[in-house]
């Protein structure tokens, strides 16, 4: 993988502007975080945001794919406000969660989503290189 960064452009925080990748896809659904009884023990949006990350790893790692692989996020949020005021807690779960790996993101406030009680959906996109 490599992050494709203009030199004449600022480095972005906490994402990538671009990633080149070759290997094995695999792409995720919007997950969101519930847990696996389809319930949500978070209620608030950086809680949820970090349990759907953690719910993406493990679909991912279904195919031998881990946080190291991820390339592309497109993070689906009810309200941008909630967002912009949990991004220290959502960056803190995003370290511990995801490490040193910035993958290419774009986040799009939605009015809502599919389950009612989710604040955040996360679609995926990984790539593993092949031997």
């Amino acid at each position: 993988m490599k992050t494709l960064q203009p030199p004449n452009w600022p480095r972005p925080k906490g994402y990538a502007n671009g990633v080149s990748a070759s290997g094995r896809m695999i792409f995720t659904a919007g997950i969101v975080g519930w847990d696996e009884s389809e319930s949500f023990p978070e209620y608030t949006l950086h809680g949820q945001f970090a349990r759907a990350l953690r719910n993406t790893l493990q679909v991912l790692a279904e195919d031998g794919a881990g946080p190291q692989h991820v390339v592309r996020m497109t993070c689906y949020v009810t309200d941008r406000h909630e967002y912009v005021n949990s991004r220290d807690e959502i960056g803190e779960a995003w370290r511990e969660i995801m490490g040193p790996n910035f993958p290419a993101m774009a986040l799009v406030e939605v009015k809502g989503l599919v389950e009612a009680a989710a604040k955040v959906e996360i679609e995926t996109t990984a790539v593993v290189e092949e031997e």
